[in-house]
């Protein structure tokens, strides 16, 4: 099956998750390209290595990287994504889904397009998803918007909300109206 994304148009507004790989990965290939920041492409029949110190917003692009801390201490990392891992993009289709994790409480976004998306995740645009993201966010690091919340343990608390946001609708004012 051959993916719709290349080496010649995959920084054409894209989003994409790279995963993180060591130097290693680059020993046996040339440079393909070079862009004005400095970011470096190595492109192989299958996908593509990017090097660069910084990730997220990519000229016109989503792109993170899924990393790991411990291969690198620099600010500069290594990513790879195959060509099937990149999606379309842009500001005005509800393409975003929010991905949360209790156990690490740690939240991102997530294409629509990719294996992660489940039928109960709310879809937005890009600015709607960054705003709840933002919500969930605090949420996570203080405690003052409890304050006046009927519950016996925040934790508890805080996961229920966080899916509600992420699976309806509901304004964070609506949720937490629920608590009072």
């Amino acid at each position: 099956m051959s993916s719709k994304y290349n080496r010649h148009n995959f920084h054409k507004h894209t989003y994409c998750v790279f995963e993180q790989v060591g130097q290693e990965a680059l020993e046996n290939l040339n440079l393909s390209y070079q862009s004005a920041s400095g970011s470096q492409y190595y492109f192989t029949d299958l996908g593509v290595y990017r090097r660069s110190n910084h990730w997220g917003r990519a000229a016109n692009c989503k792109w993170r990287l899924q990393s790991d801390e411990n291969l690198t201490e620099n600010r500069t990392k290594i990513g790879y994504a195959r060509w099937d891992a990149f999606y379309r993009d842009n500001d005005v289709e509800k393409l975003y889904f929010i991905v949360y994790d209790a156990q690490s409480q740690k939240v991102n976004y997530a294409h629509k397009d990719s294996s992660e998306y489940q039928p109960e995740f709310v879809l937005r645009t890009a600015s709607q998803t960054t705003q709840i993201i933002k919500s969930i966010r605090q949420l996570l690091i203080t405690e003052a918007w409890a304050k006046y919340l009927n519950f016996e343990d925040i934790d508890l608390l805080r996961s229920q909300i966080i899916n509600q946001l992420i699976t309806t609708h509901l304004s964070l004012t609506e949720i937490k109206r629920q608590f009072l």
